[in-house]
């Protein structure tokens, strides 16, 4: 099967690692993938990546260039792949793809993956909701829209996308890749216990809580909190938590390998957001055997439920962290306990192979009817 994939590959965020890890999976089982997205033609690596003309994009969303469609509509017209899988970028482009494929009677199946926040708060009163009312008249004309939570299909359902063209397949990791490992990192830092944050540093994160509740926390010289990421808001957060109160930042870590040594290192991750789609870092975090400490925004709640880890609420994070964090530094089993449960959860449910098992039945099953005509 010629599968087209329409998505991203810069600037880094989720959707970026999502469709690495999908196309790169989908490649070594054997299918033909054709790789599409926004960048000049320099930019694409080789002959299976073809170019889209933007005029800006961003880790949240992309704004294609008035030739886009044009340009979308010759290159798959030249390609004839058997189907065209759009892990969606906030683009204007989203809306004209069923119109497209339509008159190209090519099958269409996305993956929509806007943050959204706690079932516990208003949805309508939220930026995030406005971005699902918007979207919802549009996925209804997809053949099958993959979302990663029963939440965020329930959702869709309550916004009239049709339930039988949603499919929740969610974000996998590969626990090979990904898993507990000897690691030189607390020697490296002089450290006993290391907690990691990986991530934006961005208001929806809530990275400033964590830091507030570390700041009163005072845990002591031999604990450590790596942040790694970046964003708009580490410089500011930098000038007020530094490593005077035990905070390390690392900046963006381009290496997986170094990623995964650091996951290897630490004993707890935190990750305080107040929206999520499906944190994928959470996911490596728990495969690596972390203690793992979430909000139930977006649906780390449902993957840390029922003792796979602990669960906040979106409403008061400082003042939970301020109990959690000296406890899990003086509660060592308990944080290997979690961290096994953890990687357990997983290997149940968020295995990068379990991904492609769902998404190959439902290629099957958005395709095998153009066959048959």
């Amino acid at each position: 099967m010629h599968i087209a994939w329409l998505g991203k590959k810069s600037p880094f965020c989720g959707n970026v690692t999502y469709s690495r890890e999908v196309t790169n999976a989908l490649r070594d089982r054997g299918y033909q993938v054709s790789f599409l997205h926004f960048a000049p033609p320099h930019e694409c690596e080789s002959d299976q990546e073809f170019s889209l003309p933007c005029l800006y994009k961003s880790q949240i969303y992309t704004l294609p260039s008035p030739g886009a469609t044009q340009t979308l509509l010759r290159t798959l017209k030249k390609l004839r792949p058997d189907l065209l899988h759009a892990s969606l970028t906030l683009s204007p482009l989203d809306f004209s793809l069923p119109e497209i494929c339509g008159e190209l009677g090519i099958p269409l199946v996305a993956t929509f993956h806007p943050p959204f926040a706690s079932r516990r708060l208003n949805l309508a009163a939220s930026t995030q909701f406005l971005t699902y009312q918007l979207y919802a008249p549009c996925l209804s004309n997809y053949d099958r829209v993959i979302v990663f939570s029963q939440l965020q299909k329930d959702l869709l359902v309550r916004l009239g996308v049709p339930e039988q063209r949603l499919r929740v397949i969610p974000n996998g990791v590969d626990p090979d890749r990904y898993a507990p490992g000897w690691s030189t990192l607390k020697s490296e830092l002089n450290a006993d216990c290391v907690f990691i944050y990986q991530g934006r540093i961005a208001l929806e994160k809530n990275v400033e809580a964590l830091l507030q509740a570390w700041k009163q926390a005072d845990l002591g010289p031999r604990v450590k909190l790596l942040i790694v990421g970046n964003g708009p808001l580490a410089p500011s957060l930098m000038n007020h938590y530094g490593p005077e109160q035990g905070v390390l930042w690392l900046g963006f870590v381009a290496q997986e390998q170094e990623r995964i040594r650091l996951l290897q290192g630490a004993d707890v991750f935190v990750l305080p957001s107040l929206v999520e789609g499906l944190s994928l870092s959470l996911l490596e975090a728990m495969a690596c055997g972390l203690a793992c400490v979430a909000t139930d925004a977006g649906a780390d709640g449902e993957v840390l439920e029922q003792g796979a880890g602990i669960v906040m609420s979106t409403q008061g994070v400082a003042t939970q962290l301020r109990t959690l964090l000296p406890m899990l530094v003086h509660q060592p089993e308990f944080r290997r306990i979690l961290g096994v449960k953890a990687r357990q959860r997983v290997l149940e449910r968020y295995t990068l192979s379990r991904n492609l098992d769902l998404l190959e039945a439902l290629y099957a099953e958005v395709v095998s009817p153009v066959y048959s005509r």
